[in-house]
């Protein structure tokens, strides 16, 4: 490390001590040891290929959003992110080569949490998420990077599997054959949903793509949900993308890595409150074709973030960080039994669709 954290720190005209904070897969993430606090975060940018294409996107997107909020009546300071810029005004700060550096205001009185304890809670993430759409669908969506070019071109991501089962780096295939012959047999559903944007029967939308549960800000104490957080991936998407992979990790009734199998289930009630939430916020801004794909959007999203994780376990564990041997295999066995149990539900999703949305 050619820097020192503190003098990171000072470029942005701040002093204050550091410790590690939070459970994220990607980036290096530090809480301020001060008052007011501060996040501090080094940009990963073995994922992130531009770190300032990804900041500018960031920047934009919070702007525009704390201009939305003000109008609205709401307070920006705790319903969207707030960057401390630099001595020289940029959203970050390079310290070597490879070292970017980034840095919020901490949002206090607020929690995050992993797996919705209860379908409010659930509830109060999807208006989160819903509203972040809402408030953002006049951003011309033209002018934001693909941070990750193609990051939920389930297609593309197919393709990247079959070609990690192809070199298998590491000799793991024979190990993972009945996670890829699952995967296989699913290679059908993979283009539904770019598909339909390529026809148009999809909108191309400002999407935040990521929306983990823990990617929501609850406030402490009433727990409604206040703020969207980890805007990397901000970019043009479909809202089925953020749809599904909130259900993908909100809807399991065990975390994404839980080996025990048996306690991995999709709960029909957590399916519910994120519909009901979501499409409160949303309105009529649904297309006919989104309403049918809902349901489904949620399989599509599981599963390609369980080929991820199995690509990833073929390749050496190069993307996500893992905390013991084999955790990526085991996070895509995780994910595939949610798919089949999905699959095995979805008579009842499209019901639910159809009774929560009156379509």
């Amino acid at each position: 490390m050619t820097y020192q954290i503190k003098d990171v720190i000072r470029r942005f005209r701040l002093e204050f001590e550091t410790s590690p904070y939070g459970n994220g897969h990607i980036n290096d993430t530090y809480v301020g040891n001060c008052n007011p606090r501060y996040i501090l975060q080094r940009i990963n940018n073995n994922v992130f290929k531009n770190p300032p294409e990804v900041m500018e996107n960031i920047a934009k997107v919070c702007d525009y959003l704390r201009e939305k909020i003000a109008a609205e009546g709401g307070n920006p300071d705790r319903e969207t992110l707030s960057l401390i810029r630099t001595d020289d005004g940029k959203a970050y700060y390079q310290a070597s080569e490879n070292d970017y550096f980034r840095v919020y205001k901490f949002i206090e009185d607020s929690l995050a949490l992993d797996i919705p304890e209860n379908p409010t809670q659930f509830y109060n993430a999807a208006c989160a998420f819903g509203r972040f759409q809402r408030r953002l669908s006049d951003f011309p969506a033209s002018e934001l990077h693909e941070t990750i070019k193609d990051f939920h071109n389930t297609p593309k991501r197919f393709q990247a599997l079959e070609d990690a089962i192809a070199k298998d780096v590491c000799s793991r295939a024979a190990e993972a054959s009945a996670e890829i012959e699952f995967a296989r047999a699913r290679h059908g559903i993979c283009s539904l949903i770019v598909d339909g944007m390529s026809d148009g029967s999809i909108p191309l939308r400002v999407t935040h793509n990521d929306t983990k549960l823990n990617n929501v800000l609850f406030d402490a104490k009433t727990e409604a949900g206040l703020c969207v957080i980890d805007l990397d991936t901000v970019m043009p998407g479909s809202l089925l993308y953020d749809f599904g992979d909130a259900l993908r990790s909100g809807g399991n009734t065990a975390a994404e890595d839980e080996t025990n199998l048996d306690l991995v289930k999709f709960d029909l009630d957590m399916f519910e409150a994120f519909t009901k939430g979501f499409g409160e916020e949303l309105a009529d801004s649904f297309t006919e074709r989104e309403i049918e794909l809902l349901p489904m959007s949620a399989i599509i999203m599981t599963f390609e973030c369980g080929i991820r994780f199995l690509a990833d376990y073929l390749s050496g564990d190069t993307y996500f960080k893992i905390h013991r041997e084999k955790h990526n295999l085991d996070r895509a066995r995780n994910q595939f039994k949610l798919v089949a149990d999905m699959e095995s539900k979805m008579d009842e999703m499209n019901a639910i669709v159809k009774k929560v949305l009156n379509k």
